[in-house]
C-alpha cells in the first residue's frame, strides 16, 4: 500500500509551487530575455567554479553587459540567480562579490546534501505513486541521448529534473524546500563535475540503480545509493577538487580541523 502525505506540488491558493532559478524562468520574464541571462549565469558560474573568478572580485554590470553583449537587464537576473546559488554577494554599495566558498565549507554542504537527497529516496521508495515511479523511470531514460552526445550541460538539466521528481516524491513539501535549497548552493559544482571523463555513464548508472530500488519499494537501499550518487569523499573528492581548481579554506574561528575522509566500502 502506497503511504503519502498531501501532495506538495501545489500551495495556497492551488497556485503549483515555484521552482528554483535553474529549471524556471524569472517571473514574468520574456522567454528570449531569460535566454540572455541563462547564458550570462552559466558564462559566469563555470569562471567563479574553475577559480577564473577569483573570491572577492567585484562583478560590475556594464563590464559583464559589454563583455556579454546583452543590455544590463539580463546581467542583473544573472547576479540575482548567482546570489540564490551563493556563489555571488550583493553588497550595498558595492553591488556583486564572487562569494568565496572553501574546501571545508563545500564538503560540509555536500555532506548535508547527501544526507537530505537519501531521505528524499527513502520516502520515495514508500510513498511514490505506480504513476510517479513510471515518471522517474521515464526521466531517467530521457537522460540517455545527452549521455550518449556527451552533451553534459544537457544531461546536467535533465539530471535537475530526475533529482526534483525524486524530492517531489517524497510528499514532504518541508523537506522537498530545504533540499533544494541545499542543491541550489552546490549545484554549480555538481554541474562541473559532470565534466570530468566518464563522468556522464556513471551518473546515469547509479541513477539506474536508484530507480530500480525505488520501483521495488526498496526504501534502505534508495537511501545509501542516493547517498553515494551525491557524496563527495576519499577519491572522488579529491578528483572534483582538481576539476574546480583549488579554493580557499574558509572554515569559521573555532571550526574543528577536518578528518581525513574514510574510503568507503565497495
Amino acid at each position: 500500500m502506497v503511504e503519502h502525505a498531501p501532495s506538495p506540488e501545489t500551495r495556497a491558493g492551488g497556485r503549483p509551487e515555484s521552482a528554483d532559478p535553474e529549471t524556471e524562468t524569472a517571473a514574468g520574464a520574456p522567454p528570449g530575455r531569460q535566454r540572455l541571462a541563462d547564458r550570462v549565469r552559466l558564462g559566469l558560474e563555470r569562471e567563479i567554479v574553475t577559480g577564473d573568478l577569483a573570491p572577492g572580485m567585484r562583478l560590475d554590470e556594464v563590464r559583464l553587459a559589454e563583455r556579454y553583449q546583452v543590455s544590463r537587464t539580463p546581467v542583473r537576473e544573472a547576479l540575482m540567480q548567482l546570489a540564490a546559488s551563493g556563489l555571488v554577494e550583493m553588497r550595498p554599495r558595492q553591488g556583486a562579490l564572487v562569494a568565496a566558498i572553501g574546501t571545508y565549507q563545500l564538503a560540509e554542504m555536500f555532506e548535508v546534501m547527501s544526507e537530505l537527497e537519501a531521505l528524499c529516496a527513502r520516502l520515495a521508495a514508500r510513498r511514490m505513486t505506480p504513476r510517479e515511479r513510471n515518471e522517474l523511470a521515464a526521466l531517467h531514460e530521457a537522460c540517455r541521448p545527452c549521455l550518449e552526445s556527451g552533451e553534459a550541460d544537457g544531461y546536467y538539466e535533465m539530471n535537475l529534473r530526475f533529482h526534483e521528481a525524486i524530492y517531489a516524491g517524497s510528499h514532504n513539501a518541508f523537506l522537498e524546500q530545504e533540499t533544494r535549497k541545499i542543491r541550489r548552493r552546490v549545484s554549480p559544482y555538481r554541474r562541473m563535475q559532470l565534466h570530468r571523463p566518464g563522468r556522464l555513464a556513471d551518473s546515469h548508472a547509479e541513477h539506474g540503480r536508484v530507480v530500480e530500488a525505488i520501483r521495488a519499494g526498496d526504501q534502505e537501499l534508495a537511501g545509501s545509493l542516493m547517498k553515494e550518487h551525491v557524496a563527495i569523499q576519499s577519491g572522488t573528492f579529491v578528483d572534483f577538487l582538481a576539476s574546480v581548481g583549488e579554493l580557499p579554506d574558509q572554515r569559521a574561528a573555532g571550526s574543528p580541523e577536518p578528518r581525513e575522509p574514510r574510503r568507503q566500502a565497495r
